[in-house]
């Protein structure tokens, strides 16, 4: 019954865009000033390998990072600040809204695997809000036209063939 209602129903889609848009001006802002500024995560990434913490209770993702990602802190820098950005400005405008949150909740547990708290719990539980709804939660964004054209012109009538509807 829920789910129904999260994922169907107008007030619920009306709720959505408002946690959306909080969500997305969060993301946003922390990007923007990771992009416009000299944002290197060569710092953050050392002090990940340090973590004790992460070192005993993750210890794959402690040689990812430390194998991995500090070599190529450049390119971590470029993703996680663009990265940010991006998703704040898809969900902010309800454009590829799934896609969105769950890239944006993907960077949220890296940085918890991390050993960062910081908000990564709280969007995390409302980004789970917005995965759950789908669709919905992009109804009163650009969604409404982007989806429509998206499975009309990319899967070119795949979805009716599936519904036994095409030929």
């Amino acid at each position: 019954m829920f789910m129904e209602f999260l994922r169907n129903n107008k007030i619920a889609a009306g709720l959505l865009t408002i946690l959306r848009v909080y969500l997305g001006w969060s993301w946003m802002t922390a990007g923007w000033g990771k992009v416009t500024g000299d944002f290197n995560a060569g710092g953050y990434l050392n002090g990940v390998v340090a973590n004790e913490a992460v070192m005993t209770q993750y210890p794959t993702y402690h040689a990812f990072i430390e194998n991995f990602a500090l070599p190529n802190a450049g390119v971590f820098s470029f993703m996680v600040a663009w990265g940010e950005l991006l998703v704040g400005i898809g969900l902010i405008l309800g454009v590829l809204t799934t896609a969105a949150a769950f890239f944006g909740i993907m960077m949220n547990f890296a940085f918890m695997f991390a050993g960062t708290i910081s908000s990564n719990p709280w969007m995390i539980l409302l980004t789970v809000f917005i995965l759950a709804a789908g669709y919905n939660a992009g109804r009163i964004g650009g969604d409404r036209w982007v989806m429509p054209y998206i499975k009309a012109t990319v899967f070119k009538g795949k979805f009716a063939k599936i519904a036994g509807q095409g030929a």
